[in-house]
């Protein structure tokens, strides 16, 4: 019998070791520092998972995207309607035409506008269409366009092409607001006559109204 009772004795005293070795899990009150949770008994410990975002049901890749859609350097080209002037094959008179010119960036509207004037529509003739364009500038400071050409043999006219040609240039740059004044010059000379028939102002002033 005293056997049986110490049998009993460490029977009971090993189901109390057992029951205090399994004690429950503590969990840190602390909440965002990233504490352990810690089983006693088992030696390991597990690091609760945080949301880089910061906020729940989101995703940590889906980032704030700035200047995604923002658009690419262009060629910053302007589009504007304009007057071009021609003759018909009588070359008696003006005939004005709106046409739309298209402004590259690094080019100016007052070379679209004589561009536009060596390409006439069709039943018109252009007085400029032989002429070489050297160069053409604008300047504030005295509110002038300037302008020089190479004049081939081929691009001359008579007395009344002349004329009209020159109300033509007139007419396209000073329907700009700006110009006041273009000078007008063959290689970079200030010619008393452009093609021998008419003067030549320098510079040409816009008439007052």
């Amino acid at each position: 019998m005293r056997k049986i009772g110490i049998m009993l004795t460490l029977i009971a005293l090993l189901v109390f070791a057992a029951g205090c070795g399994q004690k429950a899990e503590t969990v840190p009150t602390g909440q965002g520092n990233n504490q352990a949770v810690t089983k006693e008994g088992s030696g390991t410990a597990t690091t609760p998972q945080t949301n880089p975002s910061g906020q729940d049901g989101k995703n940590a890749s889906s980032t704030d995207k700035n200047n995604a859609n923002e658009p690419k350097h262009s060629t910053e080209s302007a589009k504007l309607k304009i007057q071009a002037f021609y003759t018909d094959d009588q070359m008696m008179e003006l005939k004005s035409v709106t046409r739309e010119i298209e402004v590259p960036k690094g080019h100016s509207k007052y070379e679209e506008a004589f561009k536009a004037l060596q390409t006439a529509d069709k039943g018109l003739i252009s007085l400029w269409e032989k002429v070489v364009l050297n160069s053409i500038s604008y300047t504030d400071s005295d509110k002038q366009v300037t302008i020089d050409i190479k004049l081939p043999d081929e691009a001359r006219l008579g007395a009344g092409g002349e004329s009209l040609a020159i109300d033509a240039l007139k007419k396209a740059m000073f329907q700009f607001d700006e110009v006041k004044q273009i000078e007008l010059t063959v290689d970079g000379a200030k010619l008393e006559s452009l093609m021998g028939h008419v003067d030549l102002d320098h510079p040409m002033t816009r008439q007052s109204k």
